[in-house]
Parts: C-alpha cells; structure tokens; sequence
C-alpha cells in the first residue's frame, strides 16, 4: 500500500502552519511519513507514545504549558484512548487536535480493520466530539487550521479523519 508522500507533506505543513510544537504519535501504517517528518524536524519534539492513551496526558501537558500539540493516531488507538480523552481532556477542558486515519471506511481491503470503521464515526458523535473527514489535498490546509482554531476556542477534542482518499496514491 503506497502512503502519499505528496499528502502527507502538505499534513505536516498545515500542522506546521498551526504552530504545532509538538506531535505525540504511535506507529501506523497511512502515518508514517508523518512520524518521519517530526521525526526529522529540529522545530518540533515528536514524542514516540508505547498506547494511545499516553498521548492524551502529553497534549494535555503541552497545553497548560502553552505549546500546541497534534495526536496522530490509527481509528483503533482512538478507541484504546476513550477513556483518557472524557475523564482528562473533556472534564478538564483541554483541546485536542487529533488526526486520526481512518480504517476500515470505503474501500478497505484489510478484513481486521473493518470493524473498527463502522464504530469510528458514531464513536466520535457519542461523545460529542466535533469531527470532519479529510479526503481532497486541496482542503488541508485549511481543515486542519478550522480544526485547531475549534479545539482551541472550545477548549475540546476535535477529530480530523484522514482518508484512504487523501491516504494512498495507488
């Protein structure tokens, strides 16, 4: 499965443009140009996270110290980080910006993934976690800053689902 190098630059860029600092992020397949350009950037601290749930407390801190933060996470690590996210960043007000890539949607080939994709949507809603789904290059940049501008002022999770769309180059 080729991941789009394309795609994930311009990620990486808008993440770049929000004065994101620092990225906490699990290792997955669709983001793993994402994880290496951290990786590779002085200006940012990518800090490599064992569960999903880890990188909760981790944006959670950066926030009170006043740094942005971004989530990169599989659907299925969202699901690892529920808890977390309602009883640390919901009741205490702490925005997330979590970019998930979203498995199991349309056109999944992966049989272990599919189950994952018909939760991920109604999940996010059952916790009233605003949320919208990146699928045109084109709408990068500016997705990912509404996204940030509407944790920031909510002070609340925020979802951006990554596409296999947006994804892949096949």
């Amino acid at each position: 499965m080729p991941v789009s190098v394309t795609h994930s630059r311009l990620i990486y860029d808008a993440l770049k443009a929000c004065d994101v600092k620092i990225i906490s992020a699990l290792p997955e397949t669709w983001l793993i140009h994402l994880i290496r350009m951290a990786d590779d950037d002085p200006e940012v601290t990518l800090v490599r996270v064992a569960k999903e749930e880890e990188a909760i407390g981790i944006s959670a801190g950066a926030h009170l110290a006043g740094v942005n933060s971004a989530l990169l996470m599989q659907n299925h690590g969202f699901f690892a980080a529920i808890n977390p996210i309602v009883s640390l960043a919901q009741l205490y007000k702490i925005p997330l910006l979590m970019l998930i890539s979203y498995r199991g949607s349309f056109g999944e080939r992966d049989p272990w993934q599919t189950q994952g994709g018909l939760a991920t949507e109604p999940l996010l809603r059952a916790l009233n976690i605003p949320t919208t789904q990146l699928r045109h290059p084109e709408d990068v940049p500016r997705c990912i800053k509404e996204a940030q501008t509407l944790a920031l002022a909510s002070q609340h999770p925020v979802a951006v689902l990554l596409s296999r769309e947006l994804m892949w180059e096949d």
